[in-house]
């Protein structure tokens, strides 16, 4: 069984409510017809009922009947809802009147519906920018508990079982921060361990990758990584994390013997945190495309709850395994409680 098949199983094994805000999208409705068939989570989809009914009919869809549909223009809780935004945003100012219009947003309802316990997971972005999917999701459901940043990590399956878990490695953040600080840099290797922990069940050994390895150069960049690593240090002792390493004394057994002798992770790195945005985005792109990868994500991470954004190029099994991901996502954070 492959890490995909295992994440499915997981999910199947204990099922966690996940919500479709673009409930009217095409790819998404096939995704939730395939995950409600297989039994991999129960699915709540948000848009007019009416509509949803008529493209199942169109697409020949057999299982949405066994979805929850919520129009986000017409349900029993929507007072309840915008209470709860004008409790949640009252510091900025949020009026009944804003709220009213606010929780007709699928993307905003979604998040409501998560905050308040009726759901454990979101899944959208197949029609939405990753900044519209992000920012009700920061203002309701807000990060989770001493996390600094969200950030964005992809799980790379690579085809050389030498490197990482039999080739799997964690890359990050690849989506959400352009140039963080140290610190938030350090948040960043927190939560990419964790997720390789709760996704990959592997003990996460983490390279603070940069151009020097052990002082071989001297540069602003890299005294960031070096104090990102030394917060990461202080703030998770027992984590495994190294750095600054350039990417192939992290990966590569000899190399990284002969640029970081002594250390644990250099040549054994399976999580790999990248010191901008920039240099993350590239890398994995260039691995996927040049090396054949496959490319499982972006995951969000430091979120409260499971909010995972799509590329509006999905495709159907996209949507299908960030569904599978969130719930496991949901099931590690409650297990973690």
């Amino acid at each position: 069984m492959n890490l995909i098949e295992s994440i499915i199983e997981r999910a199947k094994a204990d099922k966690q409510r996940i919500v479709l805000p673009e409930g009217t999208e095409k790819r998404t409705l096939q995704a939730a017809d395939q995950l409600i068939r297989d039994g991999v989570a129960e699915i709540i989809l948000l848009g007019n009922p009416v509509e949803i009914e008529q493209l199942a009919k169109k697409m020949e869809l057999e299982n949405l009947d066994r979805a929850i549909i919520v129009d986000p223009k017409s349900h029993d809780k929507k007072e309840a809802y915008i209470d709860l935004l004008v409790e949640l945003r009252k510091k900025k100012g949020m009026t009944p009147e804003e709220a009213a219009l606010l929780v007709e947003d699928p993307l905003y309802l979604a998040c409501l519906m998560i905050k308040n316990g009726e759901a454990d997971g979101e899944i959208a972005g197949a029609q939405n920018t990753t900044g519209d999917v992000l920012r009700p999701a920061l203002q309701i459901i807000k990060t989770s508990p001493g996390v600094k940043v969200v950030s964005g990590a992809f799980i790379m399956f690579t085809k050389t079982p030498q490197y990482g878990e039999n080739g799997i490695l964690i890359f990050a953040d690849c989506a959400v921060m352009p140039n963080p600080n140290a610190e938030e840099l350090a948040s960043i290797a927190l939560a990419s361990a964790q997720t390789a922990r709760s996704l990959v069940g592997v003990e996460p050994k983490v390279a603070m990758l940069s151009f020097s390895t052990k002082g071989s150069a001297e540069h602003e960049m890299i005294d960031k990584v070096r104090e990102a690593t030394r917060i990461a240090k202080k703030l998770n002792p027992s984590l495994q994390i190294d750095g600054e390493l350039q990417a192939d004394a992290a990966l590569v057994p000899a190399v990284g013997a002969s640029k970081a002798p002594g250390s644990a992770i250099a040549g054994k790195a399976n999580v790999l945190v990248f010191p901008t945005l920039e240099s993350g985005n590239i890398a994995y792109k260039l691995v996927q495309r040049l090396g054949n990868a496959e490319a499982v994500g972006p995951v969000l991470q430091g979120m409260a709850a499971p909010v995972n954004d799509l590329s509006r190029g999905c495709s159907v099994d996209d949507i299908y395994k960030m569904v599978a991901i969130a719930a496991n996502q949901s099931i590690g954070m409650k297990q973690n409680k």
